[in-house]
């Protein structure tokens, strides 16, 4: 059994009690793995795979929101992914808007996190969004199966896109794969959350960053997106910077809605796409 939880388990990744139980691993079990140090206990009903060998020197390596985001995926085989400024965070694109690293993970998936992801000790909290929200096609699920067929040789070198909107990048030394949203899907869901949690300066600086974007892919997600608001909004600051790839996007199809959207109590409107901006981002006339 211990053998076996070797295999299922990786070093450093934690799983709850639910999960243990399914894989038959019994609550005596699990205390004699925790009393033999094969198991540590990271909150109420949860539990560590140390790095450490019973009997040597504690070196467990201290747990990081990647270990906990990696369980949810590979191993507790939640249909979740990073998103929105995480995802940005971690393609390099946001590193000047928080230099101490994320101290909010943003969390996209079809059903809750479970309960106890709050209660874990680390710095860094967890923002989970309902994915269908916001996109019609949720391919968050199919995502994380792609990933259980390639093999853990093949990941260092093959980071291509999985299902179009989604990604995965490596973290730590086992080569862990996490499962994330694409520059093009993360910055939609980033302005979903303006201007509430997010500011129109932050978003302007980040739109500014995105040289390299795929205007296929792009244009996909805009039709695909059920918000108006985040629409307008990603077309509007794209006008504004004028990147190479906005000439090439396909608008056809993408739904901008009726009315007008107050999103910045005192700004300017642009009549073209009916938004409410800071006069200081020059709106358009």
């Amino acid at each position: 059994m211990l053998n076996r939880l070797h295999r299922l388990l990786p070093e450093g990744l934690l799983a709850d009690a639910a999960w243990f139980t399914a894989a038959g691993y019994s609550s005596s079990l699990r205390s004699r793995y925790l009393a033999s140090g094969w198991l540590e206990p990271v909150t109420r009903g949860v539990f560590r795979r140390p790095t450490h060998r019973p009997g040597m020197e504690d070196t467990t390596a201290p747990l990081r929101w990647q270990h906990v985001v990696v369980s949810l995926q590979s191993v507790l085989e939640r249909p979740v992914a990073v998103g929105g400024r995480t995802a940005l965070e971690l393609d390099g694109l946001a590193h000047y808007l928080s230099s101490a690293g994320p101290q909010e993970v943003h969390l996209y998936g079809d059903e809750p996190v479970p309960g106890w992801l709050r209660k874990i000790p680390i710095d860094t909290s967890f923002v989970f969004h309902n994915a269908r929200k916001l996109f019609q096609a949720e391919p968050i699920c199919e995502a994380l199966e792609d990933l259980k067929s390639i093999s853990a040789a093949d990941r260092p070198s093959n980071l291509a896109t999985i299902h179009g909107s989604l990604k995965w990048k490596c973290f730590g030394d086992g080569d862990w794969p996490i499962v994330l949203s694409t520059p093009e899907r993360a910055i939609l869901e980033l302005l979903d959350e303006l201007p509430d949690r997010e500011t129109f300066h932050q978003a302007d600086m980040l739109m500014e960053g995105l040289v390299n974007v795929s205007p296929r892919r792009m244009s996909r997600l805009l039709c695909e997106c059920r918000s108006v608001k985040v629409k307008r909004l990603f077309l509007w600051f794209a006008d504004r910077h004028g990147h190479a790839w906005v000439e090439r996007l396909d608008r056809e199809g993408v739904d901008l809605g009726s009315g007008k959207r107050m999103l910045f109590r005192g700004g300017k409107l642009d009549r073209q796409y009916r938004i409410t901006v800071p006069e200081d981002l020059d709106a358009g006339g």
